[in-house]
């Protein structure tokens, strides 16, 4: 098979197409030619490209119910080694600078520096409820950690929602130094009021960090505690 040459605008392009995978998570080549505004053709060249460096890799869509003609889509995600391309050039200077931290001043050091990293949760947070009062809190707090470098959604679920980050910024140093997670659940747990559930976390080698937040208990009298009575 004859190989395309590279032409100049290649690789922002691939570049593009990987971030949209880190940012949206595990996509087919037709969602990333709608996102992005390019043809199915000239996606999977670029997935091709990305998957043969290794910084992508694929597998069949999970198909719920009954599943239609012709061969499933294949949906694309980051690999460890995609990843290292966005903001993970310092882990190596990062993870030195904890371990001193940790011999000089314990794991309460490396814990208090984790929880100070993430202050900008809370004050974010409480920034953008204030200019935005009738927002979900959960949905701000997904906006708060997107601006951060997380690109963060939420699902609803039937007993709450679901934190989803595809990204974490310090993804590698935290596999070493689990404090920097805690913090992170800590500020959200914080944050909403309520006690959550981290389900997942990239530093522990899952494609995505997920955290389960449930709904309040409603309070007796309210519309979603009050039965319904027929006559």
């Amino acid at each position: 098979m004859e190989l395309r040459s590279e032409t100049p605008t290649d690789a922002p392009t691939r570049a593009r197409v990987a971030r949209s995978i880190l940012e949206n998570g595990a996509s087919t080549a037709a969602q990333l030619a709608d996102r992005l505004g390019l043809t199915p053709a000239a996606v999977r060249r670029h997935l091709d490209q990305l998957v043969a460096e290794g910084s992508v890799d694929s597998a069949q869509q999970r198909v719920r119910g009954a599943r239609g003609r012709g061969r499933p889509a294949r949906v694309f995600s980051l690999t460890p080694a995609g990843r290292d391309h966005f903001d993970q050039a310092y882990d190596d200077l990062a993870a030195q600078a904890l371990r001193y931290l940790a011999e000089t001043g314990g794991d309460e050091a490396v814990m208090a520096f984790a929880r100070r990293r993430v202050a900008f949760v809370e004050r974010d947070h409480a920034r953008l409820m204030a200019t935005e009062p009738d927002r979900d809190p959960a949905e701000a707090l997904a906006q708060v950690l997107t601006d951060g470098g997380y690109a963060a959604g939420v699902r609803d679920l039937p007993i709450g929602h679901q934190l989803c980050q595809q990204h974490c910024p310090v993804a590698h140093v935290a596999h070493e130094f689990p404090q920097l997670c805690e913090a992170e659940t800590e500020a959200i747990s914080h944050v909403l009021g309520r006690h959550v559930q981290r389900l997942a976390t990239i530093a522990h080698g899952d494609g995505v960090c997920t955290t389960s937040i449930p709904d309040l208990p409603a309070r007796p009298g309210s519309p979603r505690t009050r039965t319904a009575f027929t006559p």
